[in-house]
């Protein structure tokens, strides 16, 4: 990157003392293009950098100051430090070698979306405070449910609508309070929450958050292939009612994290109606995957039976992090068991109820702006070209796979799913655990494990931005590399462990 980021001359160097003004349009303007400049440069260099980052705990709070600076600093001096202290702590997420957990990619368009949505300044808590904001976001996200196939009873202007929620987990806490409040016969402990045992944490985790003790969540367990067993799901609800509990919310999943498993939604569906449970659809990961016409039968069957349903176009679609887009059947149940309306809060469109707030529809009341960097995605690169980086993702992951099994010394531990591949050495967990920690410390890649029936495995999820086919293949060639090696040392040696 460029060494120096002095801005242009005839700048200032400092922001105004106290009492100045905070914002100086042409110092901005002037800092902005270096900043822009730094982001760049620091996008230009990633595959000179580790992957992971190679400190030791405390080691950057150990080299920054205790104290905030009395002054104000010139700009130069803060990238300075920047480059010096953090960058070389940082894991790298948009590294074309990043293969662990899922992606959260970002794109030139939602950066600049981000910057724009900064620079607005707005607060979009309620529809008055920023009309635009509340409309756009509307239209975008159902821009979205349109070309993911999601059914109209999730439609802009029906009975139910989507919005935007920072994360998967956000989303699903707020529907569970709505299934909660939904079941009027739910008294204290009667409630019970149902998941898989490959379910994401956030299912267990946003259940105690909305008052569901530990005993009244079900972890069910799952069949080979790694999909929640309906008839296990409804073996535990006929189980729970004959004990005077209340099946409440059951969570179906699209891409669990482990081994990207996709729950049969449909059964699921039925089985939840047939109880009157609240059923959410999490397809945080693998929910965009619609956007190609070919995978929409296996990401959006059952959706229509669903009384919501979430994705993260922070994951896969360019958009970045965060983004999450959640769709709900019934506004009314959502609105009714979130919204509070204090009078200082109280608007007469709100009132007429002829707009959304969407602070209405979450826990927080303070909305960001973020429809703007999904509009700037979907208009500046397009659908098209979002579909097929699906399919290259897909075609590449597959062909990794298959080099992994032409190596005897591996095995698939589930086939691919989309852009997702676990795997593991037929020596053993220990063996397996080794070999990801040989591989993530050559700095070139970094994979993430998950326990795959019983086993530890790798995980190798495809999806970043820079990621290319030949970076899919090198890692492969990486991880053989190591698994023949074992000699620690070898980490030095490594491609990529270059510039820090």
């Amino acid at each position: 990157m460029r060494e120096s980021h002095e801005p242009e001359p005839g700048g200032p160097e400092r922001w105004p003392v106290a009492g100045g003004p905070p914002f100086d349009p042409e110092r901005f303007r002037c800092e902005g293009r270096v900043v822009v400049d730094w982001i760049a440069d620091y996008w230009a260099s990633l595959p000179t950098h580790r992957v992971l980052a190679d400190v030791e705990p405390g080691e950057i709070a150990g080299r920054l100051p205790a104290a905030a600076p009395e002054c104000p600093e010139p700009l130069a001096a803060v990238l300075g430090d920047l480059e010096r202290i953090i960058v070389p702590g940082l894991t790298h997420w948009q590294h074309p070698g990043f293969f662990a957990y899922f992606p959260a990619n970002a794109s030139g368009p939602s950066i600049l979306g981000e910057l724009l949505s900064a620079g607005l300044g707005i607060q979009g808590m309620l529809w008055t405070t920023s009309p635009a904001a509340t409309e756009l976001e509307g239209i975008v996200v159902d821009w979205l449910r349109q070309l993911l196939g999601l059914p109209d009873r999730f439609r802009l202007g029906g009975e139910g609508g989507g919005m935007i929620q920072d994360s998967a987990s956000s989303g699903l806490l707020c529907c569970l309070v709505a299934a909660r409040e939904r079941s009027a016969a739910v008294g204290p402990g009667q409630g019970v929450v149902y998941a898989s045992a490959d379910a994401h944490s956030s299912a267990v985790k946003g259940a105690k958050i909305a008052g569901f003790p530990a005993a009244a969540i079900r972890r069910i367990d799952t069949d080979g292939s790694g999909r929640l067993r309906p008839d296990l799901l409804e073996a535990a609800i006929r189980d729970d009612t004959a004990a005077g509990r209340v099946p409440c919310f059951v969570v179906a999943t699209v891409g669990t994290t482990a081994r990207g498993a996709i729950d049969p939604v449909a059964a699921i569906g039925t089985i939840a109606r047939r109880y009157g449970a609240w059923l959410h659809v999490d397809a945080a990961w693998a929910g965009t995957a619609a956007i190609c016409p070919e995978y929409r039968a296996l990401v959006v069957e059952g959706a229509e039976l669903a009384d919501s349903w979430g994705t993260n176009p922070h994951k896969s679609m360019l958009v970045n992090f965060d983004c999450h887009c959640l769709w709900i059947a019934s506004r009314h149940a959502l609105g009714g068991a979130l919204s509070t309306k204090p009078e200082y809060l109280r608007t007469a469109a709100g009132d007429s109820g002829a707009v959304v707030d969407y602070s209405d529809w979450q826990v927080s009341l303070g909305r960001r702006f973020r429809a703007l960097k999904l509009w700037m995605v979907l208009r500046m690169i397009g659908a098209e070209t979002l579909r097929q980086r699906v399919r290259d993702q897909v075609a590449w992951t597959a062909e990794f796979a298959a080099l992994v099994a032409l190596d005897p010394a591996f095995e698939i531990l589930s086939p691919p799913s989309l852009a997702l591949v676990t795997f593991a050495l037929r020596a053993g967990d220990e063996a397996t655990a080794e070999l990801l920690t040989r591989v993530n410390r050559t700095g070139s890649v970094f994979l993430s494990h998950a326990r795959v029936g019983g086993r530890h495995a790798i995980r190798l999820a495809v999806g970043g931005t820079l990621t290319s086919r030949a970076d899919v293949l090198g890692a492969w060639g990486v991880i053989a590399a190591a698994a023949a090696d074992p000699d620690p040392a070898s980490k030095e040696r490594g491609p990529g462990a270059g510039e820090r």
